[in-house]
């Protein structure tokens, strides 16, 4: 067994000193929250091997064939916060150079620096004094100091809100607690008296109530469901719960190595070496954090659930391990940059098959299972629900909707990305979300990223309308598109688990390996991203960083389109074999007008084909709309003959990038093609951007 001094204060005298956790495998669960995850490095005991080097060589692996200058930059806490106070005194100076109006202003909210100077800004918006949802926004900049890019999260403009509202205060809050107990939340109260906000995330700005329920979700979950109520007509505007919350798994790393401190004569479970994180025994409780882990030997846990430290190893090792990685690969100093930990509780309530992360307490929450015998404490647990945190303190993606599937996808992601780093030989690195568990009784993971669809529930592909459904199952399609970027498709063997990925359009997609496709989704999510990114918008953010680390024209780029084509997201590049096929593309903006306007449509004529359209014709739309759910879609081909893409539905995320496979064998391949859009609801409006024709 190793010993390794910590560098913290020296008047707390610091050992990091193996826990023992569980023997042979026991049985897990794990984590469906989402957010960026903070993974460190497993120390093992023994002689140092491969999977060493392996993890001091990730970063390296990472940026191999990057431009040096677009990589994350290390930044030291001191070093961040500078950056934060230099952006807070030049704000009005920004606001002024991105045109804002006189009634708003910026706060800022976070920083990240390239390591060629670059600097990504985060700015949430006030208006006349009033936050504003929906409303941020990150700036680029140039080591110069020019403004190179500027990402928003509502191209609204911010102007003509009323600042009077006809709806009470109190209505709002009744709307709110109905809202919540319609989800069957129990114990509610308004955490939080509505307050007055500026709405802006789905559509244009409105004056608008946000109220936030406390008391418990329907499984005992804390609530904390925030909900968007209009101020001037009292209707429902949106709703959305702040506690990310999941299912993980524990006791299966082994003998490990944990950061802990001498308090007297006894040893706690705080770590100095990565922020001061600490975690505390709930005994049962739901509230507060109970006790800090304490004890006069510095050997946490038997491996068995009935000991109490068991659990708070796993949990303290977890958190270890999360920040590890943040740290080793991206050189990030904890959950927002400013090194410091956030805290775990375990043993939270009784029989609590879940596990979650909340903002407002800043810490991870672990129940301990059915019969309170199987802690969910794992691992990728708790990068997956420190991944929240990360989310939260960057691109905040909303927690519903598609973004809200971007967000619980991030945390598998990330965890994913974890568990290789950590390089644990009791818990080997794969694409399956919870495989210990068994959750469900028949030895079966909880999510598998190769082929989402393989949980029963959760979808492999885009469709207009995922945002619709529960965010796990939605973030299916990024969960796919990370595993095919990182491995390609088809059947492999990878650590001994078995995979065979298919694809949207039936084409291959060649992966770019796992570091290369973590370290694209994190400096997207960082630098890219907004509250209201949804899946077309992942697209643009993670090709823009591909192309600024690799190059446009590298096999990185070309893999990241082929990749979201391949879940239905979006167009191939061109160089992902799509056969000998012959493209036919219409570039040309045709605005859609708001309902009750007339069809408009956007023509492509094909010549130089011969006989029938394929049975597989590929149809590329790519539309511009602040709600794709007023929109119904159709190709029309050379004989008149109506092809439906898109039908109306209750989805309010913005714009369609996708390309979708039409049966067009009854028509001449020669001919007029048209693309026939009509908006069939009021309120927003657009514009046809492109439409592409691939005949295979």
């Amino acid at each position: 067994m190793r010993r390794s001094t910590s560098h913290g204060n020296p008047a707390t005298s610091h050992r990091r000193r193996p826990a023992r956790l569980p023997h042979p495998r026991a049985s897990a669960g794990i984590a469906l929250g989402a957010v960026a995850a903070l993974l460190s490095v497993a120390v093992q005991s023994g002689p140092a091997t491969a999977d060493d080097q392996d993890r001091a060589t990730a970063r390296t692996t990472a940026a191999k064939g990057a431009d040096p200058g677009a990589l994350p930059a290390d930044l030291s806490p001191t070093q961040r916060a500078a950056l934060l106070r230099k952006a807070d005194s030049n704000k009005a100076a920004t606001a002024d150079k991105l045109g804002l109006g006189a009634k708003e202003k910026l706060v800022v909210r976070d920083v990240l620096k390239d390591r060629d100077g670059t600097v990504h800004t985060r700015y949430e918006r006030t208006y006349d004094g009033l936050p504003v949802l929906g409303g941020d926004l990150v700036v680029e900049t140039t080591k110069k100091g020019s403004t190179e890019e500027v990402v928003r999260a509502s191209k609204h403009a911010l102007k003509n809100v009323p600042a009077k509202a006809s709806v009470r205060p109190g209505t709002a809050e009744r709307q709110a607690l109905k809202a919540a107990d319609a989800a069957g939340s129990e114990k509610t109260d308004a955490d939080r008296a509505p307050r007055k906000v500026v709405w802006l995330a789905k559509g244009k700005p409105t004056l608008a109530y946000e109220t936030v329920v406390g008391g418990l979700q329907d499984d005992g979950t804390p609530n904390e469901l925030h909900v968007v109520t209009d101020a001037r007509s009292g209707k429902k505007l949106y709703q959305w719960q702040a506690v990310h919350n999941g299912i993980g798994n524990t006791q299966y790393s082994g003998q490990v190595t944990l950061s802990t401190a001498r308090s007297g004569s006894n040893y706690t479970l705080t770590d100095n070496d990565r922020g001061g994180h600490r975690t505390y025994n709930l005994n049962r409780g739901t509230s507060g954090t109970g006790s800090l882990f304490s004890q006069s030997s510095d050997t946490w846990g038997n491996g068995s659930p009935s000991n109490a430290a068991t659990a708070g190893a796993d949990a303290h090792y977890g958190a270890a391990e999360t920040w590890d990685y943040y740290k080793d690969v991206f050189g990030r100093s904890g959950i927002r940059g400013d090194g410091r930990g956030a805290y775990s509780r375990v043993h939270y309530g009784n029989n609590y098959v879940n596990a979650f992360w909340s903002d407002s307490c800043f810490c991870m929450t672990y129940g301990d299972g059915s019969g309170n015998s199987k802690p969910l404490t794992s691992m990728d647990v708790a990068a997956h629900e420190m991944t929240h945190g990360l989310t939260s303190a960057t691109a905040g993606l909303i927690y519903s909707g598609e973004s809200g599937g971007l967000n619980e996808a991030t945390s598998d992601i990330l965890a994913t990305a974890v568990e290789f780093h950590a390089a644990n030989s009791a818990d080997k690195g794969d694409y399956l979300i919870g495989e210990k568990i068994d959750i469900r009784g028949n030895g079966t993971p909880l999510r598998y990223q190769d082929k989402p669809s393989r949980d029963g529930a959760s979808k492999d592909n885009w469709y207009a309308g995922i945002g619709n459904i529960d965010v796990h199952y939605s973030s299916g399609p990024a969960n796919h598109w990370f595993y095919l970027l990182s491995e390609g498709s088809g059947a492999k063997v990878i650590n001994g688990v078995s995979y065979d990925s298919p694809t949207a359009d039936g084409l291959p997609v060649t992966g770019i390996g796992r570091e290369k496709a973590a370290l694209i989704w994190y400096k997207a999510l960082t630098t890219k991203f907004t509250s209201t990114t949804n899946y077309a918008s992942a697209r643009t953010g993670t090709l823009a960083v591909a192309g600024e680390l690799y190059g446009t024209d590298s096999a990185e780029y070309k893999a990241v389109a082929d990749a979201w084509a391949g879940v239905a997201v979006g167009a191939r590049s061109g160089g992902g074999d799509p056969g000998d096929g012959k493209t036919f593309t219409n570039d040309a903006d045709v605005s859609i007008p708001d309902y009750p306007g007339a069809a408009v449509t956007s023509k492509i004529t094909t010549s130089g084909l011969t006989g029938r359209a394929p049975s597989n014709l590929k149809v590329g739309v790519n539309i511009v709309h602040t709600y794709s759910g007023d929109l119904q879609i159709d190709l029309i081909g050379p004989s008149g003959r109506s092809y439906r893409l898109h039908n109306v539905a209750a989805d309010p995320t913005p714009n369609i990038d996708t390309t979708y496979t039409v049966d067009a064998s009854a028509e001449n391949a020669n001919g007029v093609w048209q693309l026939r859009v009509q908006d069939r609801g009021p309120a927003d409006t657009g514009h046809i951007n492109s439409f592409k024709l691939t005949f295979p």
